[in-house]
C-alpha cells in the first residue's frame, strides 16, 4: 500500500467492473451492453458535432438534452439532471440525498456499486434480504431508515416490481428520499416516473447505456422533484461542472428523438431474451423471471463459477457473483441471436461432458 494514500483510499473496497478482454472470436455476454448499435440518427449527430467547435466547452447545463428528456418523460426540464453515465448520477445522489443520520436501506443482492458509494461517502448501509424467490419485498423495508435505494428491475436478478408496489413503498416512506435505479426498465419493467408528481421524495435514475446502445458515450440522467434535482446540481458543480461533452450531448439528444429505433431495438432484445430463456430452461436451467436485457440462471448440477469458467474456455463471457446466495447463478446478457445460439450450444456441450 502506497504511503502517500489518504485514509479514504486505504479503506476503500472498489467496485469491480465487468471484464473487457481482447479475445479472438469472443462472445461477450457479461456486461449488459446492447447487441445493436446506437440509433443511426445519433451516429450522424455525433459525427456532425466532431468539428472545430470541440475547442469550446460544452453547455454545462445540457439545456437541449434536458428539454428533450423532459418531453419524453412528461416532466419539466427543472426536474431533469444529466451526468456522465448513471453511475456518476447515482454517486451524486448518494452524496446529495442518501447520506442521512439513519441508515440507507438496499437489497442484499443488488447492484454491487451501492456499498462502494456508501463506504466512499461514509453512509451507514443496511441490507435487506431478498425473499426466497430472490425478489424485493417492500414490507421488509418497514423499519427505521434515512433513505432507500432499489434497482428496479433489480440487478443481477432481473426481477421487477410493478409500479403499484413502488407506490406503496413511497407512501410508507414519504419522509425520506427514495432512489429507484431504472437502468433496465425499458426491457419490460414499469417506470416509476409517473409517481414523481405525487412523491417529492422520489428520484428515478436511468441510463442510455443499455436500451439506447450508448454505453461508450456515458450518458445517464435522473428525474424527480426540482428540489431533489437541485441537490444533485450542487454536488455536480462542486465536482465537475462540465460532465457531458458536446459529442455526448448531441448523440443523446438525437437518440431520444429517434423513438421508433428505440422501441424496435427494445422489442428485439425482449424477443431474444424470451427465446434464450426457453432454450436454457429446456437444458434444465432455473431462470429467474427477467424484465432486463439479461437473465440470472443456475443449473442444479453445475455451480455458477464452474459454468462461467467452462464458458470462458470456449470464448464466451458471462458474469458470476461470488456472494453465497448469488454464487449458484450466472448473469447472461442478451446478445445477438447468433451469439445466443453459441451460448446454448456451449451450455449443452458442457452439460453433456458431465
Amino acid at each position: 500500500m502506497n504511503p502517500f494514500w489518504s485514509q479514504i483510499a486505504r479503506e476503500l473496497s472498489p467496485y469491480t467492473p465487468g471484464e473487457q478482454p481482447r479475445i479472438a472470436n469472443l462472445v461477450k455476454l457479461n456486461t449488459n451492453e446492447s447487441p445493436f448499435g446506437p440509433s443511426p440518427r445519433a451516429e450522424d449527430a455525433m459525427r456532425a458535432e466532431a468539428t472545430e467547435s470541440l475547442r469550446l466547452y460544452p453547455d454545462p447545463e445540457a439545456v437541449e438534452l434536458r428539454q428533450v428528456l423532459a418531453e419524453h418523460h412528461g416532466v419539466q426540464p427543472a426536474q431533469v439532471f444529466v451526468g456522465n453515465g448513471s453511475d456518476e448520477v447515482l454517486a451524486h445522489a448518494f452524496a446529495g440525498l442518501l447520506k442521512q443520520q439513519q441508515p440507507l436501506l438496499c437489497p442484499d443482492i443488488t447492484y454491487s456499486f451501492y456499498p462502494v458509494w456508501a463506504q466512499l461517502f461514509g453512509i451507514i448501509l443496511e441490507t435487506v434480504p431478498l425473499d426466497d424467490a430472490m425478489g424485493v419485498r417492500v414490507e421488509d423495508y418497514r423499519r427505521q431508515a434515512g433513505a432507500i435505494v432499489i434497482a428496479n428491475p433489480n440487478a443481477p436478478t432481473g426481477i421487477a416490481l410493478p409500479r403499484a408496489t413502488i407506490a406503496r413503498l413511497l407512501d410508507e416512506h414519504r419522509d425520506i428520499p427514495v432512489v429507484i435505479d431504472e437502468a433496465y426498465v425499458d426491457f419490460g419493467g414499469e417506470s416509476a416516473v409517473p409517481l414523481i408528481a405525487d412523491h417529492p421524495n422520489l428520484l428515478v435514475v436511468q441510463t442510455m447505456s443499455k436500451s439506447r446502445g450508448l454505453a461508450g458515450l456515458r450518458v445517464g440522467y435522473a428525474l424527480g422533484d426540482a428540489g431533489l434535482i437541485e441537490a444533485l446540481r450542487r454536488v455536480k458543480d462542486s465536482f465537475n461542472s462540465y460532465p457531458l461533452g458536446r459529442i455526448a450531448q448531441a448523440g443523446a439528444v438525437a437518440s431520444v428523438r429517434d423513438d421508433a429505433w428505440f422501441r424496435e431495438s427494445c422489442s428485439r432484445i425482449v424477443a431474444t431474451r424470451e427465446a434464450m430463456t426457453r432454450e436454457l430452461t429446456a437444458l434444465g436451467f432455473v431462470v429467474l423471471p427477467s424484465s432486463a436485457n439479461f437473465v440470472f440462471a443456475r443449473h442444479p448440477s453445475l455451480g455458477g463459477a464452474e459454468f462461467a469458467a467452462a464458458l470462458r474456455d470456449r470464448a464466451i463471457l458471462v458474469r458470476h457473483f461470488g456472494k453465497p446466495r448469488s454464487a449458484p447463478y450466472v448473469r447472461i446478457t442478451v446478445g445477438k441471436p447468433g451469439d445466443v445460439g453459441k451460448l446454448i450450444a456451449a451450455a449443452s456441450d458442457i452439460l453433456r461432458g458431465r
